[in-house]
């Protein structure tokens, strides 16, 4: 349990509820993180909880936005200045997997988020983080395909989902052999195979 924290300015003390729940998703499944365990991991009442989040939906709805932006300014600062579009993609592949490594909690929310049969906001940010990612990987491949360095023949929708299907796989294997570091260790192969498959001669 984290020692309290008193008197933090208002957007503090939302960050820090936020990087609560991610912490707790590290270790129990989300959907049994219920406030009263985020206020106890804090130190904290429920009461002082909702004073930063009107409701449980909210917080799960600022945690999801949390991980959309903080995932896609990472893919993006790892493939900044790289002219190479697969290059480009090989940086944000390890990028996104050393974010999950740290970050273990979050793919557990994400599938929790996304089989919820609730329409929820938290749930529309986890498909919006999912499209603009994709984008992203499309962006990459057509670049790609412009430069002679990726086949005409690659479908870029195929491609984009295949990339993000990697991850999801890389991912759902760890966490079944209960060590989450083993994607650091089978990602490099695995973008190998997947890069030999796009490029013009392999």
């Amino acid at each position: 349990m984290n020692s309290p924290k008193k008197n933090l300015p208002a957007d503090e003390r939302r960050s820090v509820t936020i990087e609560a729940v991610v912490a707790l998703a590290g270790s129990q499944n989300p959907s049994d993180i219920t406030t009263a365990a985020i206020a106890k991991h804090m130190n904290l009442t429920q009461g002082a909880l909702f004073r930063h989040f009107p409701s449980k939906d909210a917080i799960w709805q600022s945690v999801m936005e949390w991980v959309a932006d903080r995932l896609l300014a990472r893919i993006d600062s790892a493939a900044e200045g790289i002219d190479s579009p697969l290059a480009a993609m090989q940086a944000m592949f390890m990028s996104h997997i050393d974010f999950v490594v740290e970050h273990p909690g979050v793919p557990r929310m994400m599938f929790g988020q996304l089989q919820s049969t609730d329409a929820t906001a938290a749930k529309e940010m986890a498909q919006t983080l999912i499209q603009r990612y994709a984008e992203r990987i499309r962006t990459r491949i057509e670049q790609g395909k412009a430069s002679g360095e990726i086949t005409l023949e690659v479908s870029t929708q195929a491609a984009a989902t295949l990339f993000v299907g990697t991850i999801q796989g890389l991912v759902m294997q760890s966490m079944l052999s209960g060590d989450i570091k083993r994607m650091r260790v089978d990602a490099p192969g695995v973008f190998a195979i997947y890069q030999r498959g796009m490029r013009l001669n392999p």
